[in-house]
């Protein structure tokens, strides 16, 4: 079974964090612009600190990090999930805690920096974090019960099978009535 949410969030939420990664490298806006993506109106004029590479660098690679393991668990969902229902597991829970990290830093930098309106952005943002990381969860633990309940259907169907041929041959044999097998030979 296809984990269809699963795939579509970890692919969103890389792409998220690569655009946003992708904005802060950029030489003109830096950091204001990508928060400025996530709805949060900085001025670089009051904020000269903000487009400095030694500040820009580093939260770059961090949300390029974040990227490549939502992408990695895109992939890993994708291909792996088919002969291990529980292969993306790790990565995935990985990912989340990576991007939940990630935005705690910028929020208390945002607020050590004096940013006003960062809080309710970060809120919203990890809010979205939380809602795909259960429904992640919860589109997993819908997958491990169904193929569960498929596999206690097969034993109580063949368990039932057996059961019948037991209580069709103690049948016979009480009634003494010869069971045939093959070959005519009781």
């Amino acid at each position: 079974m296809r984990h269809v949410l699963t795939s579509f969030l970890a692919l969103h939420w890389a792409c998220v964090f690569a655009l946003l990664a992708y904005i802060c490298m950029d030489g003109n806006r830096g950091i204001a612009s990508a928060l400025g993506v996530l709805g949060v109106s900085v001025q670089s004029s009051r904020f000269p600190g903000l487009e400095h590479p030694v500040v820009v660098a580093p939260l770059s690679v961090a949300l390029l990090t974040v990227a490549l393991l939502f992408c990695w668990a895109f992939v890993e969902t994708l291909l792996n999930i088919a002969t291990r229902p529980d292969a993306g597991d790790a990565v995935v829970r990985i990912a989340f805690i990576s991007a939940s990290f990630l935005l705690s830093v910028i929020l208390i930098g945002g607020a050590a920096q004096g940013i006003n309106g960062l809080f309710m952005v970060v809120a919203i943002q990890m809010t979205a974090l939380l809602a795909s990381y259960v429904a992640v969860l919860a589109e997993r633990r819908s997958t491990l019960a169904a193929m569960t309940l498929h596999e206690a259907d097969a034993r109580l169907t063949a368990h039932r099978m057996a059961t019948g041929a037991a209580h069709s041959s103690l049948l016979s044999r009480i009634s003494s009535r010869p069971e045939t097998r093959p070959g005519g030979r009781r």
